[in-house]
């Protein structure tokens, strides 16, 4: 039971809607405002923990998880953008 996902919604942040971590594999899932959902990988729980409790989750994804974490985007959960002539 301990492996399953933590996910935790940010309805007070302008940068990030959602973020889901995966114990087992360390996998920090989150799903930005604009729509992209980018994977990170080896992120310690305690990690997690902190983005829960950061008083601006931008500012904390930014300081402490991309500088930090390799990471994925996935291309499926992109939203639609018109292509440009």
């Amino acid at each position: 039971m301990k492996d399953l996902p933590l996910s935790t919604a940010f309805p007070d942040s302008s940068a990030v809607d959602r973020a889901t971590y995966h114990p087992g594999p360390r996998v920090l899932d989150i799903w930005y405002s604009g729509g992209d959902r980018y994977s990170y990988f080896d992120v310690p729980e305690e990690t997690y923990r902190q983005l829960r409790s950061a008083s601006s989750v931008g500012e904390f994804v930014n300081r402490e998880v991309k500088p930090r974490f390799r990471y994925a985007i996935e291309p499926g959960r992109r939203r639609f953008r018109p292509q440009e002539d």
